[in-house]
């Protein structure tokens, strides 16, 4: 691989991972918002559903949760 190619591969990476932060970041906001909105600040009841939901999102596809073992 040439230099060329090295810095072309990093930089859309980069960018990649740049835009995966700022739809996570942008994300974050909102649903800090609704905490405000709905919960009177209280991030308890989104946290639980988060917990519940992202575990649904791991177990669906393959039925299991092996994702997390390596956590």
């Amino acid at each position: 691989m040439n230099r060329k190619n090295l810095l072309g591969y990093f930089l859309r990476n980069l960018s990649t991972i740049i835009g995966i932060v700022l739809v996570w970041r942008g994300v974050w906001y909102v649903l800090d918002e609704l905490d405000k909105i709905m919960f009177e600040g209280s991030h308890l009841w989104t946290a639980v559903v988060g917990i519940i939901l992202g575990l649904a999102i791991l177990y669906f596809p393959d039925k299991d949760l092996k994702e997390i073992e390596k956590l």
